[in-house]
């Protein structure tokens, strides 16, 4: 009974004890929502956040701007220089005196010039269709730097004659030759031996016995006078002729009223001739007349030279060469080439 008693007195004490318990935990947690601002004047509601799209859980950033593309400034090359206007066809003229006391003239031709075989009245003679014939006129006058004598006569049998592609003497092997072709532009060479080059447009061809240089030096020939022909009174110093050709590719015309062939070989060999032959020989037959310009005045070059200036204008019986300005319009030439081989 005691022991029931002391049971049921305990009860409405705990029940106290804890509603005490109960008031002051509320009591404290009134004092925690005091220091928090629960009272006194509202606190201001803080702003609600921006919608964040629903595709993108990230804060959307600037887009970045693309740097600008900078070039290294352009290289300027300054303009090229205008070349210099070519040179105006002109004859330059040389007087040698050689070791045994002949004096020869060299005439090299030079600047733009172009070359025409014509054949003489007599020798090779007319010939059906050729335009150079035994005078220079028309055209080719107002054009003409220089003209100087041809080779031996076609009867001596020396060498072959071709103009115009008509063959007047068939052209033979060994012998220098002096080709022209259908631009104008004249070379020397040995027939066969490096002329003509295949597909070359061999126009019109002189030849005239073996080359008088050869390599640049005289040939052994050179030194035997009797080899170049037979000689107005037997003699070994008579006049003569020539033309060589140099490394750049001019011509050079040598001649002298009493030489013998060893003089002109030297003068044109230490005057730059790789090649050279001999042309026509004796007083007769020795010319040269140049102009100081094209189509100007002609003068006789060679002193003691037999011929007057104006030989070439007025027709001569012999085959000669002219020198003309390569501007020339009109062209004393057809269109005619020979397909030949050596």
């Amino acid at each position: 009974m005691f022991a029931s008693a002391r049971a049921d007195s305990l009860e409405p004490e705990m029940s106290v004890t804890i509603a005490r318990h109960a008031l002051a935990a509320a009591s404290a947690l009134a004092g925690c929502c005091a220091l928090a601002g629960c009272g006194g004047a509202p606190a201001s509601p803080a702003p609600a956040p921006a919608p964040t799209p629903a595709h993108s859980m990230a804060p959307a950033r600037p887009s970045a701007v693309p740097a600008a593309v900078t070039h290294p400034p352009a290289q300027t090359h300054p303009p090229a220089p205008t070349p210099p206007p070519p040179a105006p066809p002109r004859v330059r003229i040389v007087r040698v005196r050689t070791t045994d006391g002949a004096l020869v003239i060299l005439a090299t031709f030079l600047g733009p010039v172009r070359y025409v075989l014509h054949d003489g009245s007599g020798d090779p003679g007319p010939a059906a269709g050729l335009r150079a014939g035994p005078a220079v006129t028309g055209a080719e006058r107002t054009q003409l730097l220089a003209a100087f004598n041809g080779g031996f006569k076609l009867a001596a049998g020396v060498g072959g004659y071709l103009q115009e592609g008509r063959v007047l003497r068939p052209l033979r092997r060994g012998l220098a030759s002096l080709v022209i072709d259908r631009s104008g532009q004249a070379r020397i060479g040995v027939w066969g031996s490096g002329v003509p080059v295949p597909g070359e447009a061999v126009y019109s061809v002189r030849q005239n016995l073996p080359p008088l240089v050869l390599d640049g030096r005289p040939t052994a020939a050179a030194a035997d006078w009797g080899l170049w022909g037979a000689t107005l009174g037997g003699g070994a110093n008579v006049a003569r002729s020539a033309v060589g050709q140099d490394a750049a590719g001019h011509l050079i015309y040598a001649a002298s009223m009493s030489a013998v062939p060893a003089d002109l070989a030297s003068a044109l060999a230490s005057h730059g001739a790789r090649i050279a032959m001999e042309l026509d020989i004796n007083p007769e037959w020795v010319q040269l007349d140049v102009a100081r310009r094209p189509g100007g005045p002609l003068t006789a070059a060679i002193p003691g030279q037999d011929r007057p200036a104006g030989q070439y204008l007025e027709g001569w019986t012999r085959d000669f060469f002219t020198v003309l300005a390569a501007s020339a319009v009109a062209k004393a030439t057809s269109p005619r080439q020979a397909s030949l081989k050596p």
